[in-house]
C-alpha cells in the first residue's frame, strides 16, 4: 500500500509545468527585420520572391455587425459597409487601411484589385467593370464592325429564307408522317 502511495506522488512531482515565456530571439539567430517584423527562413540562404502589391483592395463584409465592440462597428461604418451585406469598398492598399482593416479582418473579404488589360483612365470609367475576384476589366474602346452589321442585315433582309411559321409547318408534317 505504501509502494502504491510513493508511486502516485512521484508522478505528482514530474507533473509540475514551467511557465515561462519562449525567446525566439535567442534559439533562432538568423531573423531578418523587416519594418518592424522578424522573418525567421527556414534556410538560411532563402529568400522572398519580389512581388508588388496592388494599389488598391476590395473590401466586402462577410458577418454581421451585431454583439461587435464599438471600436470595430466604427471602422466598419467609417469604411461605409454598415448598411448591406452585399456592398463592397475600394481601400488604397496604405498602412493606415491596412492596419485598420487588421482590426476587423474577421468580418470583412479583403481581396486585391489587379487590372489584366491595364489601369483604367477618367475616359474609360464607363467601360469599367470588377468583378468579385478582383479583377478589373477595362474596355478600351467599343468599335462598330460596319462588315459584320451589313452582314447581319442581309442575313434577315435574305428571301430564300423560312420564316419561323413555315419551319413549324414543316417539321410538324415530318413528324407526323416521316416516310
Amino acid at each position: 500500500m505504501s509502494a502504491r502511495l510513493l508511486q502516485i506522488q512521484c508522478c505528482f512531482v514530474q507533473s509540475v509545468r514551467n511557465y515561462g515565456k519562449l525567446n525566439k530571439h535567442l534559439l533562432f539567430k538568423d531573423g531578418k527585420r523587416y519594418e518592424g517584423v522578424i522573418y525567421y527562413p527556414r534556410r538560411p540562404d532563402q529568400e522572398d520572391p519580389p512581388i508588388t502589391p496592388s494599389k488598391l483592395l476590395r473590401v466586402q463584409r462577410i458577418k454581421p455587425m451585431k454583439g461587435n465592440t464599438h471600436w470595430e462597428k466604427k471602422i466598419l461604418i467609417d469604411l461605409k459597409l454598415d448598411t448591406n451585406m452585399n456592398d463592397f469598398a475600394i481601400v488604397k492598399n496604405i498602412p493606415e487601411n491596412c492596419e485598420r482593416l487588421w482590426k476587423v479582418k474577421h468580418l470583412v473579404k479583403i481581396v486585391p484589385i489587379t487590372f489584366p488589360y491595364g489601369e483604367p483612365t477618367e475616359n474609360d470609367i464607363d467601360h469599367t467593370f470588377l468583378k468579385e475576384n478582383g479583377e478589373c476589366i477595362v474596355t478600351k474602346e467599343i468599335k462598330i464592325d460596319d462588315g459584320r452589321v451589313e452582314a447581319t442585315r442581309k442575313f434577315v433582309d435574305d428571301t430564300r429564307k423560312l420564316d419561323s411559321e413555315t419551319l413549324v409547318k414543316d417539321s410538324r408534317l415530318k413528324w407526323l408522317n416521316p416516310f
